[in-house]
């Protein structure tokens, strides 16, 4: 019988209880910006690297007055200033008081490690929906990978099920956008000296019920203080009423969907100015800004603004005696039938998800005023399924 020397026995009891020669896997270590930018799959995956700032289009990134939590990019160098050598990463709602720019400056330089989705995002290669985020080098707090309750996941009907939108689940792309338009044209068009009546019903202060919220100012007014003084509110058109030449006619000049209380001259100031960001402050709008061809909301209503476009632009298509509406990377459209720019009206999509007063304005012209909806507010997420 095989004698066993003391080294041979001690190797093998460490190897019984895999503490020695162990064929349990070991996590792999994070990948690079450079690997993750070449593998956009769409898989799970933690990349380390350094942030560089906040990416606000998909060619610029800020390293500094950050005007927001949303997103940070990450270099494999500090020092790394070509946006195509840096991935961008979401930041969910989560992780924005701990890892959003804004709240966090000091970020900047850090090497840090952040686990999510390797795929698109502001038009650039990404990391989306988030998981996790720690220093390199640290565990990350173990509650921001907490599965959700069981019941969240087999309970819930997939949202892509509703009737109202069944044409259109399942679709993508130009094929989503018909089907969508097919859906929402169906409405009860107003003339436009009903437009009052109707905001003051969607745009109704939860807090006052005599009053209304103006979009660009977020000011609470008097129901009854509308008209044409400058301290009255009066009708914005989101959608420029001259992009396209609509006016006030009833169809894209009389739908509120697009349509918001705003004050007379702040409504002035952003005249038919396209979307960037960027500017000058708006005198009684603070936090919104503008300059020779573009406007910028504050930031509670950017995607709000962003999808009332969406919506435009899906709803007019030219088949209805109005001109085919589109959105594009212009902020020079004057009377052409567009608005733009596209991809930061995508950005602000995401940074600016649908809020209660925003689900509930929708719900209102549904159920007593247009009786069609705004799919991206129902469905933010069939903004990249159509504009990819």
């Amino acid at each position: 019988m095989a004698r066993w020397s003391p080294l041979a026995l001690v190797i093998g009891l460490l190897a019984a209880v895999g503490l020695y020669g162990s064929t349990a896997a070991v996590a792999a270590a994070p990948l690079t910006v450079a690997q993750a930018i070449s593998q956009q799959s769409g898989s799970s995956a933690t990349v380390r690297g350094y942030v560089v700032g906040e990416p606000t289009t998909a060619t610029t990134v800020i390293r500094s007055g950050y005007p927001d939590d949303y997103a940070l990019a990450l270099a494999d160098t500090a020092s790394e200033t070509g946006t195509s050598r840096m991935l961008y990463v979401q930041i969910t709602s989560g992780f924005r008081a701990a890892w959003g720019m804004q709240s966090n400056p000091s970020l900047l330089g850090r090497q840090i490690d952040v686990t999510g989705l390797l795929t698109t995002y502001i038009s650039h290669a990404g990391l989306k929906t988030p998981t996790a985020f720690a220093f390199s080098g640290t565990t990350p707090p173990t509650t921001t990978t907490t599965a959700p309750p069981t019941t969240t996941t087999t309970t819930t009907t997939p949202p892509s099920c509703e009737a109202y939108y069944t044409a259109a689940c399942g679709k993508s792309g130009a094929a989503m956008k018909s089907a969508l338009h097919d859906i929402i044209k169906n409405q009860t068009v107003l003339g436009y000296s009903q437009v009052w009546d109707a905001l003051m019903a969607t745009d109704q202060d939860p807090n006052n019920s005599s009053n209304v919220i103006l979009l660009y100012s977020g000011i609470s007014r008097s129901k009854a203080q509308h008209g044409p003084a400058q301290d009255d509110w009066n009708r914005e058109h989101v959608w420029a009423k001259s992009h396209g030449e609509f006016a006030e006619a009833p169809g894209p000049g009389t739908d509120i969907h697009h349509l918001r209380p705003e004050d007379v001259s702040v409504n002035a100031t952003r005249g038919n100015l396209d979307f960037d960001n960027g500017g000058s402050a708006v005198p009684e709008a603070p936090g919104s800004k503008y300059d020779s061809d573009s406007f910028e909301p504050r930031a509670a209503v950017k995607g709000d603004v962003a999808r009332m476009m969406f919506y435009m632009a899906v709803r007019y298509a030219g088949d209805d005696g109005f001109k085919d509406l589109e959105l594009n990377e212009s902020v020079n459209n004057d009377k052409a039938p567009f608005i733009g720019k596209l991809s930061v009206l995508k950005q602000w999509n995401l940074q600016d998800p649908p809020d209660a007063f925003e689900k509930r304005r929708n719900q209102v012209i549904f159920d007593s005023i247009q009786h069609n909806r705004n799919p991206f507010i129902d469905h933010p997420e069939w903004v990249t399924a159509i504009w990819q």
